[in-house]
C-alpha cells in the first residue's frame, strides 16, 4: 500500500529541487485543472496514456496539498467515510442525497 503522506512530501520535494511553482495556489490549481483536460483528452481519444495522465493530476493534487499544508490521505479517508454513510435516492436514473 503507498503512503500518500510520504508521497505527498516527495512531490513537493521534487517541485522544490526542479525549481517549479512552491506558492502560488491559484497557478497551482490551474495546473492540476490543466493536467485534468490533459487526462480526458487522452481518453476521449482512446490514447494508451490514460494512466500516465491521471498519474499526473495525482502528483498535482499531492504537491497542492502539501503546499497548503493539508494531509491529503487524511481527507480521502474521512471522505471515504462520509460518504459510506450517505443515502441516496434514486429519482428518475439520477441518485440524489438524501439529507440525515
Amino acid at each position: 500500500m503507498i503512503d500518500l503522506r510520504i508521497l505527498q512530501k516527495e512531490v513537493f520535494c521534487n517541485k522544490k529541487i526542479k525549481g517549479f511553482n512552491l506558492d502560488d495556489i491559484d497557478k497551482e490549481f490551474c495546473f492540476t485543472y490543466g493536467e485534468l483536460g490533459e487526462a480526458y483528452d487522452a481518453y476521449r481519444k482512446k490514447k494508451n496514456n490514460v494512466g500516465e495522465e491521471l498519474a499526473d493530476v495525482a502528483i498535482y493534487l499531492l504537491g497542492l496539498s502539501e503546499m497548503l499544508g493539508i494531509d491529503l490521505e487524511k481527507e480521502i479517508e474521512d471522505k471515504i467515510i462520509k460518504n459510506s454513510e450517505r443515502k441516496y435516492k434514486k429519482i428518475n436514473g439520477v441518485n440524489i442525497k438524501v439529507e440525515k
